[in-house]
């Protein structure tokens, strides 16, 4: 079993006093209990027994879905793991789970059962479709809740087909982002009620949500329903990457008539594109004469021209350059752990600062704070109903 020692780890951050289980899933919510924990709150991650599938073994000094964390495989299948179950969610904070609709009501641990046996908790339920509607049961992905949603149309060049933006949009920011603020919104709301309630976080809304100024700009005829016709899907050529000299990239984003005069003067661009700039006839020819220029030079010339002004020009950088870069060093956007270099926790406290999480911890100390410890836990563990 853990000592205290491994609990020391946590206490830092804004929501240090916080207990947080974390049904154990893929994408959003092991970046929400990442997040969480490196926050501050004690996040226990609670896997089934037979542990993650052999394509999800990350190697542990770089698995983030579980660094920050306590671990802990329960046996979901009896009735004696389905009862630890209930006794860490009778002493948590917040309970958040990513299975399809109705999994854990087959564990005994619905919102009606769990907020019956704790009225405080705040249970936060992580869905690509949400918890109801014709495609609730339905199995998805990012790209498939971004196709039912508007947004996957919206992204791609004008001439080719809609492209996957990873799988950051309705995974990690409709999905995540959101689970987080409803989360954190419910705990607000606790303070003053003194209950708990249930977060019904969808990706499909989520994205949704991310996209609203664009269902303003077609309600208002800004905005047509064609990739690569609009100011900021590429259509526009002052908002678009080019290849430059050596294959690489830049990113122009001058989209502001004083930024635009700028990035002119400087590539240069002929003062009649700076006089029409938002005159769509122009686009095209525009276009080639900014991309004929670019491909002049090499990427990193061009950074070194715009970089000191306001031109909206940057170099598009790989993962391993944005480390490295002299702004993100200043900083101190990304960080080292373990041999692996990362993105630092985000956002920032001025009082109560997150940090980033260690490696995943066994989950004695965690199961203590629960009130299962001693011979109690270590019955449990020799039954095989948990391994810590």
């Amino acid at each position: 079993m853990a000592g205290a020692a491994e609990s020391r780890t946590q206490g830092r951050g804004p929501l240090a006093g916080l207990k947080v289980i974390e049904m154990a899933g893929l994408g959003p919510v092991p970046l929400a209990g990442l997040m969480l924990a490196e926050m501050g709150a004690e996040v226990l991650r609670v896997e089934r027994k037979a542990g993650p599938p052999p394509f999800l073994k990350v190697p542990p000094a770089f698995d983030l879905d579980r660094r920050g964390r306590a671990v802990l495989r329960l046996d979901l299948k009896k009735d004696e793991g389905r009862a630890v179950l209930m006794r860490l969610i009778e002493g948590a904070d917040i309970l958040i789970e990513g299975f399809r609709p109705g999994v854990m009501e087959r564990f005994g641990a619905g919102p009606d059962t769990a907020l019956a046996c704790n009225p405080r908790l705040v249970y936060g339920r992580m869905t690509g479709f949400g918890q109801d509607g014709p495609l609730a049961a339905r199995a998805g992905h990012d790209l498939t809740y971004l196709a039912y949603s508007g947004v996957l149309s919206m992204i791609g060049p004008k001439d080719g087909r809609p492209v996957p933006p990873l799988n950051l949009i309705a995974d990690y920011g409709g999905g995540t982002m959101f689970l987080l603020t409803g989360l954190l919104a419910a705990l607000v709301e606790r303070a003053a009620s003194g209950r708990g309630q249930v977060v019904d976080a969808a990706m499909i809304d989520g994205a949704s949500m991310l996209a609203a100024p664009f269902f303003s700009f077609l309600a208002a005829g800004f905005w047509q329903e064609r990739r690569g016709a609009n100011l900021l899907d590429s259509g526009a050529p002052f908002y678009d990457t080019y290849e430059t000299a050596d294959g690489r990239h830049v990113a122009v984003a001058c989209l502001e008539p004083q930024f635009f005069a700028e990035f002119a003067r400087l590539l240069p661009l002929a003062a009649r594109f700076v006089e029409g700039q938002y005159d769509p006839r122009l686009w095209g020819e525009m276009r080639a004469a900014i991309a004929a220029r670019i491909a002049e030079e090499p990427r990193d010339h061009w950074a070194a021209l715009f970089g000191p002004t306001d031109a909206c020009v940057a170099p598009v950088l790989t993962p391993g350059e944005a480390a490295g870069h002299p702004h993100n060093r200043a900083r101190r956007t990304h960080v080292e752990t373990d041999g692996m270099t990362r993105p630092a926790p985000a956002p920032r406290f001025s009082r109560s600062p997150s940090a980033a999480a260690g490696p995943a911890r066994t989950a004695g100390a965690a199961l203590a704070g629960f009130g299962i410890a001693g011979e109690e836990a270590a019955a449990l563990e020799a039954a095989g109903i948990i391994a810590t």
